[in-house]
């Protein structure tokens, strides 16, 4: 059994890496959120020492350190806003433990380089969640493609809606700053994901770009892709609101649509599993959707596209005529 802490405990994504925690056998000995709303830890481990200062979180761990191997921290899960990954990252190096962050590793790519240093210097590991990697359908869907050979590059169109409220622009993630925008706080890993099963981007063009709602086309090495992120309700399909379902996720391959909407929240218990085992999802996985995104980021719209426009776009450019 592991010792894990925790910061961001708060947040909205922290629950899946409590139960992660949990599940895979491991006690969680420390967390840390500015925020007090955390009775979340009673379904999961109701001793731990929890702390809304930074400072007296950081103290602690490092008093475990020094009691020994049975008292320590091994791993530091961090949940905490995007732009303090990378400074938490360095604690749980600091004090000898590995780190799994959630995505994205960091928001800037250069900051990658100086974690590997780090990791070398203190013979720990820096992980994330790429969870998307272990998903049924999408492994399936990459065991096809290895077997496959073909001279054509396939046709993508990748849709994902996930529904906010009004919360969510006063929040971290609403604040560009932080979050890295809409196409890094909630797209890294379904770039990560197109890159991982067709190839480096080639070439990039950005056809819609919103606080809530962004939309472009890649050509990868061995695909050509249009994609949509929104964070806006209003771009869920009928269906599923008439159902209550807040999130859509889609890639249509080739004509053949592999809807990924469920088995989605069990991931990072599986993703926590390779990890432990020595099969985490490291720097150099998590480096060229980082490195994507960054671009992205910092993207002007591209004017007079002759590339494929996202559905999802085409009808938001009707809409504003």
């Amino acid at each position: 059994m592991k010792n894990f802490a925790i910061t961001g405990v708060a947040g909205y994504i922290a629950p899946r890496h409590l139960k992660a925690i949990k599940e895979t056998g491991n006690n969680l000995i420390a967390a840390v959120d500015p925020h007090d709303s955390v009775g979340i830890l009673d379904q999961f481990f109701p001793l731990v020492s929890f702390f809304t200062e930074f400072e007296r979180f950081d103290r602690h761990l490092e008093k475990l350190r020094r009691k020994g191997e049975e008292h320590r921290a091994h791993y530091l899960t961090i949940c905490s806003p995007n732009n303090l990954h990378d400074a938490h990252i360095r604690l749980a190096l600091r004090i000898g433990a590995d780190a799994i962050c959630e995505k994205p590793l960091v928001l800037n790519p250069w900051n990658l380089d100086a974690l590997q240093e780090l990791e070398a210097e203190t013979g720990s590991r820096v992980y994330t969640i790429l969870q998307l990697r272990v998903h049924e359908s999408i492994i399936e869907l990459k065991k096809k493609l290895v077997s496959t050979k073909t001279n054509h590059k396939y046709k993508v169109n990748l849709t994902y809606i996930t529904s906010r409220g009004l919360w969510y622009d006063f929040s971290w993630k609403g604040v560009k700053e932080k979050s890295g925008g809409i196409g890094t706080n909630i797209g890294v890993h379904f770039f990560d994901l197109l890159i991982w099963l067709f190839g480096g981007v080639q070439k990039s063009e950005l056809h819609l770009s919103e606080p809530k709602k962004m939309a472009g086309f890649i050509e990868l090495e061995n695909a050509e892709v249009t994609w949509f992120l929104s964070a806006d309700k209003d771009d869920l399909p009928a269906d599923l609101v008439e159902k209550k379902i807040p999130t859509f996720r889609s890639i249509e391959f080739d004509g053949n649509e592999i809807q990924f909407s469920s088995g989605f929240t069990d991931l990072h218990t599986k993703v926590y599993e390779e990890t432990l085992a020595g099969n985490g999802f490291g720097i150099e996985d998590a480096r060229p959707s980082i490195q994507f995104v960054n671009e992205l980021r910092n993207s002007k719209i591209t004017e007079n596209s002759n590339s494929v426009i996202h559905p999802m776009a085409q009808k938001y450019y009707q809409k504003q005529k």
